[in-house]
């Protein structure tokens, strides 16, 4: 094996970090939408809170997605 399929293969395997942070999102959102819908009035308390995950959630994306680059054209 060259070391340009391994960086290929390396890159795919840094872009999985893409599927856990789509999962974690949805888990998220429908985790807020569920108890929103349980219970309106505590659903303005907790947006913060929603935000807060999305971000984190998203961020771990991010450096995936950023480690596959980096991997990628280094």
């Amino acid at each position: 094996m060259d070391a340009e399929a391994a960086k290929f293969i390396g890159a795919g395997l840094a872009s999985i970090a893409l599927v856990g942070a789509g999962i974690g999102i949805g888990q998220i959102f429908g985790s807020y939408l569920s108890g929103a819908l349980r219970n309106p009035s505590a659903a303005q308390g907790q947006f913060t809170n929603l935000l807060l995950g999305f971000a984190l959630a998203e961020a771990t994306g991010l450096f995936g997605l950023g480690m596959a680059f980096l991997i990628l054209f280094s």
